[in-house]
């Protein structure tokens, strides 16, 4: 932002959010108290409705229960009183039937047939008939008048009760005839008691049995003693009185035993030690007399029944009480089933609860998750609005830093002073690094890193990754070596500064951690590499390969077949599957080309000090490292591999790795690009394609190498040049060849003699250069001098130094790339270069060649950045005006103007950017509506000028918001960031000032 920019602090803008946010979390909180509330009422309702369901259902029960047991009782008391009723029935039929029988042998025979003892013998023998009977007696009825004639004829005189002569009175009645239990009572007047005589005057007015009220017998039992008259003759039913008073000639009667006869009865019933029987007689109600029974009154504890009983006395009332002995218990299952349902309808109630409660929990979770959301969102815009004043606030003064010293290296200065600058310009570059690093992974996070789909030459990528690493491994005197599959496509689309950027972390680190050996980067494509690793390789993993010890995974002094010779971590390769890598690229094993996809499979191996088991698996973890010494002996923020893996994902790829503690590292990772060829690529991309030299196309050379895989690689390099190569083992076997000793002859050299001879600089022995320059001299005594080839040593060192020390035509210091080995070989070899290949600064192609006469607007309220730009821009050639405002740019962009770009900062004072952007196509469509009016020869002139698109970049340090969609949807044509770099600036005004835009 300039200087005199008024913009609300980000936090202070993330404020209200967040203060929304807080309010959302409280009144959401209060919600969830008052939910929790009516919860625990509707608990406390459900359980009291429970309680009243399992107390009616258990008066229910209950209550059916003892419904049951009153039928019951109903039910046993009834047939007790039928069946007693029954009994004694039949028991007064058989007293009806003896009296007959008295009436019948005592008064129709003459003289009569029945006398005591025939009574006695024949109730004696018949009293199995009468069970219930203590005993029957007979006594004839003797008037007053009678009673001597009687006495004289029975020899006894009539008693009473008492066993007294009875006194005089009208009529007697006494016992004549009696069965022997009680011939004690023989000659007794019955009528002598006051009961007795009342029961002979209803029976023989009735006609009836009648019954005495109950008293205790002779057996100590309560019983009655039943009455029943004998008449001289058969009278009617419906007889008078008068009638069957005249006509009776005695009484027939019996002692029932009334508790025998219930005894028997309840003896031969079920249940019998259920109930407890009582039978009364309620003749008189106030004053009811038991007849069996205990003296229970007749308010007993219910449940109790009573049942009326009919003994044929019309006089008489009977009834009989039942109930149970001992009070019915209440039913188990009144209390187990309304229990078991209470239990089971509170675990119902508990199961709804607890999936409320637990739904509650997640909405409650739920709530939270939404409120740290909000929080997380807002803070994410703080974090970004925060970032991006960040970013801004540090790239506008680096922007001026970097820009001055860059002006000022372009001075002259002395050597002590320039080497001031140049350390100074290149910790700028390296804190430059570090924030595009940081601001990575926030638009990362933020979702806003986007990939571009340009054309790229992959090989060109690699040559400037290993440029950029070349000197600090050759400080470290490791290898450094790019290897791409012949397969692999020339021009591939997709987005290169991304892809360079993941190549840059990789290597960036194992050069960092890696003292000796080498670095190796391969590129193969994914079918191919998958072929190799299934037919020859053990698949393997993240972590040591089968070693659990890191003590057991330290290389060894064993060489091996690598690059180096040092051990490598992943065994996949190896020099083996690297030859079946080319075994295919050889046999051209097919590959489907239909489609626009291609998988690449990019290896980074290195021999360094290899990653620590316990600390793999957070290798990916923003921010982390192996450990705290890491930082501390290597330096980094640990967010390389982070951004990367990010990176990849997004190009639908994956990244993995293997490792060993002190033998090396190898990162693996994927990426899906497509196909482009390069007729299909436009003339204002072709800039991002570096097409090699070639001037060396048919010519061969002989290259010497002990180690197989690095003549691979050298081999590479050749054939992009175009040179073919064959390689040997040692100069031994190299002289051969050029001699023709072992069956090879010059002439049977592919193509042509080789031109050159190239050594590797650990297979060049001691003192070699004599014994070397001897056998020379004896080819060209043999007449061989016109193939002599050119010697050049392949080292690691300083390139005159080498050549000083051995005898050679020119040494070619690695690491290898194009590049540097065509200029090499040019000099080498003598071939001319055309001024328009060696002068390539002022060429089309360069920034110089598009800046040249060019006249850029730059608007920019910071002074320092003005000076910067504008000092950058006229290096180059451009005719540069400066202004300080949107304001003032827009009185300058009046249509016409002369300027061919705009290069206009954002954050602006008064009118950003964006605004005055936005001013700039409404002057624009102005002018287009005032050509399509005018008629006249100025006006189409007005209109060619207007209809002429002035090109705007934004020139920003904010590199989170300015992408290019936020740049379009202003009107802007691009972004250049802050600082500037002549590659970037390049790529951004190729499409607007190159040759096709000017033609």
């Amino acid at each position: 932002m300039g200087a005199g920019g008024a913009e609300e602090p980000p936090l202070a803008a993330a404020a209200p959010a967040a203060t929304a946010a807080a309010v959302a979390e409280e009144e959401a909180a209060g919600d969830g108290k008052r939910t929790g509330w009516r919860v625990k009422a509707a608990v406390v309702l459900y359980v009291l409705a429970l309680s009243v369901f399992w107390l009616r259902l258990h008066w229910n029960m209950r209550h059916g229960a003892l419904s049951k047991a009153e039928e019951g009782l109903v039910c046993m008391c009834e047939e007790r009183a039928r069946m007693l009723q029954d009994q004694f029935a039949v028991s007064v039929n058989h007293v009806h039937a003896l009296a007959i029988l008295v009436a019948t042998f005592h008064y129709e025979k003459q003289p009569p047939a029945l006398d005591q003892d025939t009574f006695a013998d024949y109730t004696a023998r018949t009293s199995f008939e009468r069970p219930l009977l203590s005993g029957v007696a007979y006594a004839q009825r003797v008037m007053h008048a009678d009673r001597e004639t009687f006495e004289s004829q029975q020899g006894w005189i009539i008693k009473t009760m008492k066993h007294e002569p009875s006194p005089e009175q009208d009529e007697y009645a006494p016992v004549i005839y009696s069965q022997e239990t009680i011939s004690y009572i023989e000659g007794l007047d019955m009528m002598s008691g006051e009961e007795d005589r009342e029961n002979i005057l209803r029976s023989r007015e009735t006609g009836k049995a009648v019954l005495t009220r109950p008293f205790r017998l002779m057996s100590h039992h309560l019983g009655v003693v039943l009455t029943f008259p004998v008449y001289l003759v058969d009278l009617p039913p419906d007889a008078k009185e008068e009638d069957r008073v005249a006509a009776t000639a005695g009484y027939l009667g019996g002692a029932f035993d009334v508790e025998s006869l219930v005894e028997n009865l309840l003896r031969q019933l079920a249940g019998n030690q259920e109930l407890v029987v009582n039978v009364y007689d309620v003749t008189n109600h106030s004053d009811p007399l038991v007849m069996y029974g205990s003296e229970v009154p007749l308010g007993a504890p219910s449940p109790s029944h009573i049942c009326m009983l009919d003994f044929g006395d019309p006089f008489r009332k009977h009834h009989m009480i039942c109930r149970y002995r001992n009070k019915p218990h209440v039913p188990w299952n009144a209390i187990t089933t309304p229990s078991g349902l209470f239990v089971i309808f509170m675990l119902i109630g508990y199961i709804v609860y607890a999936a409320w409660s637990r739904y509650d929990n997640v909405k409650e979770d739920y709530r939270k998750m939404e409120a740290l959301k909000k929080r997380a969102e807002a803070a994410d815009i703080a974090k970004s609005q925060f970032l991006a004043t960040v970013s801004h606030e540090i790239r506008t003064p680096m922007n001026g830093v970097l820009g001055m010293l860059d002006m000022l290296l372009d001075t002259e200065l002395k050597s002590t002073q320039r080497d001031f600058a140049q350390t100074a310009q290149v910790c700028g570059k390296a804190l430059i690094s570090l924030i595009n690093e940081v601001l990575d992974r926030a638009k990362i996070e933020a979702g806003k890193l986007e990939l571009e789909s340009v054309p790229f030459d992959l090989r060109s990528i690699l040559d400037d990754v290993v440029a950029l690493f070349s000197s600090k491994s050759r400080e470290k005197k490791i290898e450094l070596a790019v290897y791409v599959s012949e397969r692999v496509p020339e021009i591939l689309l997709g987005d290169p500064g991304r892809f360079r950027q993941i190549i840059t972390n990789l290597v960036g680190n194992s050069v960092k951690f890696t003292e000796r050996g080498h670095i190796f980067v391969q590129v193969h494509l994914a079918d191919h590499s998958n072929l190799a690793t299934e037919a020859k390789v053990k698949p393997a993993v993240n972590g040591t390969n089968g070693h659990n010890d890191e003590a057991t995974a330290i290389s060894s002094s064993v060489s091996h077949d690598t690059l180096s010779g040092f051990e490598a971590a992943d065994s996949r390769n190896s020099w083996e599957n690297f030859k079946l890598l080319l075994s295919y690229e050889t046999n051209e094993v097919s590959y489907e080309t239909n489609s626009d996809n291609v998988t690449l499979v990019v290896s980074v191996e290195d021999t360094g000090i290899g990653i620590p088991v316990h600390a793999q698996c957070r290798v990916f973890t923003p921010f982390m490292q192996a450990d705290s010494s890491t930082s501390r002996n290597y330096g980094g923020t640990g967010i390389g591999l982070s951004i990367s893996q990010c990176l990849v994902e997004m190009m639908r790829g994956q990244i993995n790795f293997v490792s060993r503690p002190q033998v090396g590292s190898t990162f693996t990772f994927t990426a899906v690009l497509k196909r482009c060829e390069r007729n299909a690529v436009s003339v204002s991309k072709s800039a991002l394609l570096h097409p090699l030299p070639s001037s060396f196309k048919g010519l061969s050379s002989l290259l010497v190498d002990k180690r197989p895989v690095r003549a691979t690689v050298t081999k590479y390099h050749l054939q992009r040049l175009g040179i073919a190569s064959t390689s040997v083992g040692t100069i031994e076997l190299a002289l051969g060849v050029l001699s023709g000793r072992n069956g090879t002859s010059l002439n049977s050299m592919p193509r042509k003699q080789p031109s050159m001879l190239l050594i590797e600089s650990d297979s060049w022995g001691l003192k070699m250069d004599v014994p070397l320059h001897t056998r020379f001299l004896e080819m060209k005594q043999n007449g061989y001098e016109a193939v002599f080839p050119k010697v050049i040593l392949l080292a690691s060192e300083d390139s005159g130094k080498m050549k000083a020390k051995y005898a050679v035509d020119s040494v070619i210091t690695k690491p290898l790339k194009a590049s540097t080995l065509a200029a090499c070989l040019f000099q080498a070899l003598g071939i001319s270069i055309t001024q328009a290949n060696k002068d390539k600064h002022h060429g089309s192609d360069s920034l110089y060649g598009l800046l040249l006469e060019k006249n850029i607007l730059v608007v920019d309220d910071n002074k320092v950045n003005l000076r910067v730009a504008a000092g950058t821009l006229k290096k180059y050639g451009a005719k540069v005006k400066c202004v300080e405002s949107g304001k003032d740019a827009l009185e300058l962009l009046q249509v016409p103007h002369k300027f061919d770009l705009c290069l206009m900062d954002i954050q602006m004072p008064e009118m950003d950017g964006f605004e005055a952007t936005r001013h700039i196509r409404a002057i624009e469509a102005k002018a287009h509506e005032q050509a399509d009016d005018a008629d006249s020869a100025e006006a189409d002139s007005m209109a060619e000028k207007a209809k002429h698109h002035l090109p705007v970049l934004a020139m920003t340090a904010d590199v989170i918001q300015a992408t290019h969609e936020e740049c379009t949807k202003y009107g802007m044509d691009g972004y250049v960031s802050k600082p500037f770099e002549e590659k970037q600036l390049f790529q951004a005004m190729k499409k607007f000032l190159g040759p096709s835009t000017s033609s």
